[in-house]
Order: C-alpha cells, then sequence, then structure tokens
C-alpha cells in the first residue's frame, strides 16, 4: 500500500530506478523508450553526464539561494544564453520551476503592465479553444481544454476563446492556407472589439499546440496575422512554447520558423531536460522598462524562482543542445519519424492526420478516414493505445477529446533529441503495433 497521492491513485505503477539513453528501466529490468519525453519534457535522454556533473557542481558550491536576497552566476548566464537566442524584443527573463508557473507569471505581468501604464481596465485575456497552458488556476482559466477546466469553472477568472488554428478539422475545403489564417484573425478582431478594444490586456497561444489536440503546428501567415490585430489595438501576444519551445521542433524557439516575436513568452519542459524543474518568463523590455519606470517591482514570486541547482542544470542543457549540434538532429529525425507514420498509414481507414514539427508529431486517429467522423468517446482508444505501447516497452503521450474536449482521440510523440535513425524505426514499429493492437481491442 502506498502512501503516495498518485495522480491517478487506483492504477498500480511499476517503480522507475534507472535511466539509460532514450530508455526508462523499472524495478523488473524492463525497459522502455521514451517516445513521448515523459510529457515532450527529456529532450536528452535520461542518462546526460555532463547535466548530472553540472548539478552536482552547483550543489556542491551553493545549491539554493532566496532570488530577494541575491542572484547566481547560473542564473545570470542563462539568462544571457535565452536573450541572446530570442526573438527580436526579448530582453529579460523571469525564472520559475515550471510551465504553469510561468504562464501564472505571464498574466500577471501583462496585467501589471497595463496597471502601470495607466490603463487598469484591460483586463480581459483572449485565448483558443482546444489549447491548453497549465494546471494552475489562471494557466486553467485561459486553457481551452474542457475536459480539465469543467470542475473547477466556478472558481476560475472569466476569460474568452476563439477558435483554433487547426487546419485538419477548421480549415474549409475550398479554404487557402491564407484565408484561413485571415478568417482566424478576423474572429479575433471581432472578440476584441465586442469585448471593448481598451479592455483587453493580451491574446495568448501555444505556437504549436501540444497535449489537448495534438503537436498541431500553425498554418503559414496565421501568427503574422494574429500580431498585426494585436499591434492594431494595443494588446499583448504571449506565446506559450513550454511543450513545443527550447529545440523540440528544430528551433530553439519554436516562433522562428513563423517569424513572429511576442511580447511575452513561456518555456519550461525542454529548458532543464527534466533533470530539474525549471521554467522561464521572457519578456520585452517595453513591459520590463513600464515596471522598473513604475512601482519598481513585480508583484509576484515563488519560494524557488531562480533557483541555483536547477538553473546550473538548464544552463548545461543548453550547451548540450548547441554544442553537439542536437536541433539538425531533431529536424531530420522528426522528417524521418513523421515520414514513416504517413507510409505506413497512407491507405489506413483509422489514420486521419500525421502533423507536427520537429520531433513533436502528433497522430488522429478517426472512425472514418474519409469524413474525419472521430471514435466513440466510450471506446477510450487513447488509453488503450497507451497501455498497448506500455505492455511493448513505448512510452507514449494519448489524449481524448481531441475535436472539441469530449470526443477525438489522438496521441503525441516527442521523443529525445538525441534518437538516431534507428531509434526511430524502433519507435515507428512497437508504435504501429500498439495501435493495431488498441483498434482490435476496441472496436
Amino acid at each position: 500500500m502506498t502512501t503516495v497521492f498518485h495522480r491517478s491513485p487506483k492504477q498500480s505503477l511499476p517503480v522507475a530506478v534507472a535511466g539509460d539513453g532514450i530508455e526508462i528501466i523499472d524495478s523488473t529490468g524492463k525497459r522502455y523508450i521514451d517516445a513521448s519525453g515523459g510529457a515532450a519534457v527529456s529532450c536528452l535522454g535520461h542518462s546526460n553526464q555532463r547535466v548530472i556533473d553540472a548539478i552536482k557542481r552547483q550543489s556542491q558550491q551553493l545549491p539554493y539561494a532566496h532570488t530577494s536576497f541575491f542572484t547566481t552566476a547560473p542564473a545570470e548566464e542563462l539568462a544571457d544564453r535565452l536573450v541572446a537566442n530570442a526573438p527580436q524584443g526579448l530582453e529579460h527573463v523571469y525564472f520559475v520551476s515550471g510551465g504553469s508557473e510561468a504562464i501564472e507569471a505571464a498574466l500577471k505581468l501583462a496585467r501589471q503592465y497595463f496597471v502601470e501604464k495607466g490603463e487598469p481596465q484591460r483586463r480581459h485575456f483572449i485565448a483558443r479553444r482546444q489549447s491548453y497552458h497549465g494546471n494552475t488556476l489562471g494557466a486553467l482559466a485561459i486553457g481551452g481544454n474542457a475536459w480539465r477546466r469543467e470542475p473547477f469553472l466556478p472558481i476560475l477568472i472569466e476569460a474568452h476563446h476563439v477558435s483554433p488554428c487547426y487546419a485538419y478539422r477548421e480549415q474549409r475545403a475550398d479554404e487557402t492556407e491564407e484565408a484561413f489564417a485571415q478568417r482566424l484573425a478576423d474572429e479575433l478582431e471581432q472578440k476584441i472589439l465586442e469585448l471593448g478594444a481598451d479592455t483587453v490586456a493580451a491574446f495568448v497561444a501555444e505556437t504549436v499546440v501540444g497535449a489537448t489536440a495534438g503537436a498541431v503546428p500553425p498554418v503559414r501567415e496565421y501568427f503574422r496575422k494574429i500580431r498585426a490585430v494585436c499591434d492594431r489595438y494595443g494588446v499583448l501576444l504571449i506565446l506559450d512554447e513550454i511543450m513545443s519551445g527550447m529545440g523540440r521542433t528544430g528551433y530553439l524557439y519554436a516562433c522562428e520558423e513563423d517569424g513572429v516575436a511576442p511580447d511575452i513568452l513561456t518555456i519550461a519542459k525542454g529548458l532543464g531536460a527534466g533533470y530539474q524543474p525549471i521554467g522561464a518568463t521572457l519578456v520585452s523590455e517595453r513591459i520590463y522598462q513600464a515596471i522598473v519606470g513604475g512601482s519598481g517591482f513585480f508583484q509576484h514570486g515563488h519560494t524557488y524562482i531562480g533557483h541555483a541547482t536547477a538553473c546550473a542544470a538548464a544552463l548545461e542543457v543548453q550547451r548540450v543542445i548547441e554544442e553537439d549540434k542536437l536541433l539538425p538532429n531533431v529536424l531530420a529525425r522528426g522528417e524521418q519519424l513523421r515520414g514513416r507514420l504517413r507510409e505506413h498509414y497512407a491507405q489506413h481507414p483509422h489514420i486521419g492526420d500525421v502533423r507536427g514539427r520537429g520531433l513533436f508529431v502528433g497522430v488522429e486517429l478517426v472512425k472514418d478516414r474519409a469524413s474525419k467522423t472521430p471514435f466513440d468517446a466510450g471506446r477510450k482508444l487513447h488509453a488503450a493505445i497507451r497501455r498497448e505501447a506500455f505492455a511493448r516497452g513505448l512510452m507514449v503521450y494519448p489524449m481524448g477529446g481531441t475535436v472539441d474536449g469530449q470526443i477525438g482521440d489522438h496521441v503525441l510523440l516527442a521523443p529525445p533529441f538525441i534518437c538516431t535513425e534507428r531509434d526511430i524505426d524502433e519507435i515507428v514499429s512497437r508504435f504501429t503495433d500498439a495501435v493495431s493492437g488498441a483498434l482490435l481491442s476496441t472496436i
């Protein structure tokens, strides 16, 4: 009988005892390929000695110092590195302990920015349906994951939602990508005008949608058009790259591929690769200066922000990614993964879409390929795929409610950046077997 309050208390979990490259080993000796990076976290696998040594060195020297008294060299060096490679205008970094905290900091910073500017009426946040921004109350409120939000609706702040850039399901057959992007930008503009242009603080979006819809990339020009709408009405653009950032798409910051720079950008997961809990909120110079030139104090904080050991780990993770030239491998292995899956499922009646960027790949399952009709939610196909994959020594990240929060199934794949060509072939082999097994058992 465990005394740990596990997230699924009725489920009996194996005990993980070791990591070896892209594999996790349990107490019976069974090995599992981590084809999801946990939750798109473990980008360097589970046994990078350089990162482990960096943690040891920092722990021996100074494990922790509260940020109301001190800064530390790892925090300063990591911030410098992140800013040096960041989209234009992002000049400052606020460190936190994870993705939800990064979003909370972004929301509070956006609000305080307008208060400092003398625009306290700007209070509304707009996000997108079928999005996910974290599980703390503020992050959950702006998120569009209906299943996660529903039990807590009475205690969530007001938020507003517009359509996602979900081309597979939302783009009309007679609509070009540019026309689709324009329609979505027009919808955002109408929502801003409906709420009152001078009352909207920010629009929040995942650059590439993560867990809720399964690695959904934006169409070309979408974020350029969204940026233009935000600028027209003085609305901040907050991009959430907690899952898709830090190299996951083959670019250090996913929005580089879209040619846009947000006002605030959030990162986590791949920042520290799971070796230590860490996240960050990157902020534009004008927002920073509004705080510095106003109250001079960001009215926010947590005990473990800027944690010295976590920053040292993340700094080494980022050095490894650069020095080992892992981003080209992410692009190559991502092309291989999507290519193998599309080839295997070219005529499959129940695979509707294979999508993503880099090593951030989504597979959407459908009852009927031609009509895109999803399976009945009661079948819980996504959960069956997870079980079948795990039995075969493969970790994947499935989710239900892909279409509207209730129906639809997809699987997210986000293997480590260090994957080889042979690793990808093995992932595809085990995954396709798992899908076949799940389909046989549920339909």
